[in-house]
């Protein structure tokens, strides 16, 4: 792995430094912790992301922003001038690759919601958080996100550029356009779709303002989703969906590339009498999916199309978690985080599911059915993909929601190697950046987490970071938290 020139890294050093010097502002400066050209992580465990067992004490060698060489630390050798960090009981493991991410949260559901019940003109607000929700990605080990819906798709870009140049901490972030959604949505913040030609311009539009992909939403109908779907795989670019009026078996056919949350809360096929292109009651479509077992034809017949087809999957376990009677533990560090007004819509919220039960919020009878149907999926050879999806009740933070998903992919029945694989290496392998990101691999960019403990044996353990290092510069995860105290929710 070591070049005969025994000064290969130094041209690789000095522009390193040099870009570093020029790139990096003020305001991510005091959340650096190492920011050597050239430093050498010892006597750590590595878990790479490809699926293959935990490997102890080993050494990741990093020069220029990029892993150089991974191997036994009794074998691999120092770069002269490295900086030596020496984590014995810590496991290194690939940036975590956030695929159902938003830069908005439900920070004051109780607060808008009407006392006789139902919401107020215009609609549900969403909450902006482009200061914290970086912070917090990054924080909890995302140094790769995909933004899965947009309100404020001009903030959205600018916290992108902001984070790109160098002037703001955060992953590296892949902006999905505002929302396809159609007539008869309850956020205020969403555009409504009327015809296919809408559909098509709006996506060409967005693509040209720098989006990089796009998601259908509940009300858009088959039309202007086929006529979105084309738009946006003339361009190059994916479509993924949160649907209800249009089911799965359609969007599959019409040739979606990905499919949000699982079917137990999102496809309406099940639905007795389903009516073309309109979203059917709640209750309704969790009643048919209850009633359906994963082991029966229907199920199957939709695993083998998503396997067929090549159409991925996102889990997002955690935010249907956060709704569920007593789940998930409470923890300081996530209520510290809040702002006053979140955290007491959150509380408040979390208190009626623990009185109400699921007639309040979800059973935990569909989140078992949810987890099933995924460990099914991935049985079956289909692609799975994470995310935290900071929204619902406003449980779920950035970071911390990301962490939590892999815990929740191991009650799943997932061991954790497999969990931490399909937060890392199946998200790079969707978005067409396997080659750089995803694993822990000579060659590939130097995005990696350093948590304390074992999360190979003990997922939980995954919630012990310490160091992020994105491109090879590691933030200190303590400080990106500390900063965001009290502030989520409105800033």
């Amino acid at each position: 792995m070591r070049s005969r020139n025994p000064r290969w890294w130094i041209p690789a050093l000095a522009v390193a430094t040099l870009a570093r010097a020029q790139t990096l502002g003020p305001d991510v400066r005091p959340f650096i912790a190492v920011d050597a050209p050239t430093f050498v992580l010892e006597h750590v465990r590595v878990v790479d992301g490809t699926g293959e067992p935990a490997r102890e004490d080993q050494s990741v060698v990093v020069s220029g922003g990029r892993i150089r060489a991974v191997g036994p630390t009794s074998s691999v050798k120092r770069p002269e001038g490295a900086k030596v960090l020496d984590y014995p009981g810590h496991t290194v493991l690939p940036g975590l690759v956030g695929m159902h991410e938003h830069l908005y949260y439900s920070a004051s559901l109780v607060q808008q919601r009407r006392p006789e019940g139902g919401f107020p003109e215009p609609g549900v607000m969403l909450q902006e958080i482009p200061f914290t929700a970086p912070r917090l990605y990054l924080a909890g080990g995302v140094t790769t996100l995909r933004t899965t819906g947009s309100v404020e798709p001009t903030t959205d870009l600018t916290v992108k550029r902001r984070i790109d140049a160098g002037l703001s901490p955060g992953p590296r972030i892949h902006p999905t356009a505002p929302y396809l959604e159609g007539k008869g949505t309850f956020f205020a913040q969403m555009h409504e779709i009327t015809s296919s030609e809408e559909a098509r311009r709006t996506v060409e539009y967005w693509a040209r303002s720098g989006m990089d992909s796009f998601k259908a939403y509940m009300h858009l109908p088959r039309a202007e989703l086929v006529a979105s779907i084309k738009e946006a795989h003339r361009l190059g670019l994916k479509v993924t969906g949160h649907l209800c009026s249009v089911t799965w078996p359609e969007a599959i056919a019409a040739g979606i590339d990905d499919l949000e949350h699982g079917p137990v809360f999102a496809d309406s096929e099940l639905v007795p009498d389903k009516k073309p292109d309109v979203c059917p009651d709640a209750a309704a479509q969790d009643a048919s999916w209850m009633k359906t077992e994963v082991q029966s034809a229907p199920v199957k017949a939709l695993i083998r199309s998503l396997v067929d087809r090549k159409v991925a999957v996102t889990s997002t376990l955690a935010v249907f978690d956060s709704s569920v009677k007593d789940r998930p533990p409470l923890q300081s560090r996530v209520l510290d985080a809040m702002a006053p007004a979140a955290r007491e819509s959150y509380l408040t919220l979390r208190a009626r599911v623990s009185s109400a039960g699921s007639a309040a919020g979800i059973p935990e009878a569909a989140l078992r059915k949810e987890m099933d149907f995924e460990l099914a999926l991935v049985r079956a050879g289909g692609l799975l993909l994470a995310g935290s999806d900071p929204t619902g009740n406003g449980g779920v933070l950035p970071g911390f929601g990301n962490q939590r998903e892999l815990e929740l992919l191991v009650e799943a029945g997932f061991t954790p190697i497999e969990a931490i694989s399909i937060a890392t290496r199946n998200g790079a392998r969707f978005l067409g950046e396997e080659a750089e990101i995803g694993t822990v691999s000579a060659g590939k960019r130097a995005d990696l987490v350093l948590v304390k403990g074992d999360p190979s044996k003990n997922i939980a353990d995954i919630e012990n970071v310490e160091l992020v290092f994105k491109g090879g510069v590691g933030f200190d995860s303590r400080k990106l938290i500390d900063s965001v105290r009290g502030r989520v929710g409105i800033h």
